[in-house]
């Protein structure tokens, strides 16, 4: 029965996650006005799905990392107990997240639960120094690292542009417009309401205006290379957020000895699936439209070095968050256009700081019920 429990609640935190993180991947799609929602979504789950398989074979190191193996002594590891704790304090912590619209770090949470339940079961044998040398040094250096590249590497693509002659275009609108006119007749007894049509020229709204890239790179169509470019680094993102994230949870299984790695990866693949088709939209928004505006090729930069950097923490069992790459990316970008909303970022970092405390909390918790009932 505890194994069944243990089997319910990691799969409860990979939908947790997939609510919260799916859609982060394509958030620059939706928001430069490349696609829209519904087709965003899809094509985040599609390859997050295909990033879950594939780290079947590419990312044993952070199953091992995530089983608490290094932190905590291998007895506790194979605690039942101990692996719900973890699961369970981390998809609260996730879930309450998606529910108010926030993006937080996964890999935080769980961070954050292993330290909660490994206190309380162990104390002080706990090994603080991997703590801080596996886990947190990447969590804190990757947003810095994302932004700083991503800003680079946006001055970079820019200046390549115009030297290949690559222009930007913004639309304007040029009609007519409905003005309320009011006439008042001769007996002055009704007021009439007549209207008149002059041609008018309207700069659109910033937010609403829609900006594309005139010209021709090697032949090819600019505006389409760039579409397709950007879809492509998105669906980098969310590979490489499925190739780094379904270990970490898978980590916590270990101890079902009965069930084959293989086989919980892929039950935790579809939960994660299902989590991000259903309850992804309200942390997917925060994401797309308020962070910062951007164009094409602004999101594009966002997606690409996110999902290098991603991949190659992944590659070499770095647990980076792929939240904390994708917000340092977009930030980034509105470093470069002075854009950025710093009070969104300032609530973002604000949940961040509190992700760890609130998961060690909510682990401790329901490992200390554990050990009472014991």
């Amino acid at each position: 029965m505890i194994l069944i429990i243990l089997f319910i609640a990691a799969c409860f935190l990979a939908y947790s996650n997939g609510a919260n993180d799916n859609f982060k991947g394509v958030a620059t799609l939706f928001g430069s006005g490349t696609t829209n929602y519904k087709k965003a979504i899809v094509w985040a789950t599609t390859t997050t799905f295909a990033g879950s398989i594939a780290a079947i074979f590419l990312a044993g190191t952070l199953v091992k990392n995530f089983s608490g193996k290094g932190l905590v002594p291998d007895t506790l590891i194979q605690s039942p107990e101990f692996a719900i704790s973890i699961a369970l304090g981390a998809a609260l912590t996730v879930f309450i997240a998606t529910k108010i619209g926030m993006p937080i770090s996964t890999t935080h949470s769980l961070v954050g639960a292993l330290f909660g339940s490994g206190v309380v079961a162990v104390g002080t044998a706990f090994n603080f120094t991997k703590l801080g040398n596996t886990f947190l040094m990447p969590l804190i250096v990757s947003p810095l690292m994302a932004a700083i590249v991503s800003l680079l590497a946006y001055l970079l693509f820019r200046k390549l542009r115009v030297v290949v002659g690559v222009n930007k275009e913004t639309c304007i609108c040029v009609g007519a417009e409905k003005i309320p006119v009011i006439k008042t007749g001769n007996t002055n007894e009704f007021l009439t309401l007549e209207t008149e049509s002059p041609r008018i020229v309207n700069l659109m709204d910033e937010k609403e205006c829609i900006e594309k890239y005139k010209g021709n790179f090697i032949g090819i169509n600019a505006q389409k290379m760039l579409d397709f470019a950007h879809y492509l680094s998105a669906g980098i993102v969310s590979f490489a957020r499925g190739l780094n994230d379904t270990p970490k949870i898978v980590g916590l299984l270990i101890v079902i000895n009965a069930l084959n790695i293989k086989w919980g990866m892929i039950s935790v693949a579809i939960a994660m699936a299902i989590g991000g088709l259903l309850n992804a939209k309200k942390v997917g928004e925060l994401m797309s439209k308020k962070i910062t505006p951007m164009n094409n090729g602004q999101g594009f930069t966002a997606n690409l070095v996110t999902g290098l950097l991603v991949t190659t923490a992944s590659v070499h069992g770095l647990p980076v968050s792929t939240t904390h790459v994708s917000v340092g990316s977009i930030f980034g970008i509105g470093t470069v256009t002075k854009k950025a909303d710093l009070k969104v970022i300032r609530n973002i970092l604000l949940s961040w700081v509190l992700t760890l405390p609130i998961a060690a909390i909510c682990s401790a918790s329901i490992y200390g019920v554990f050990l009472y009932l014991k």
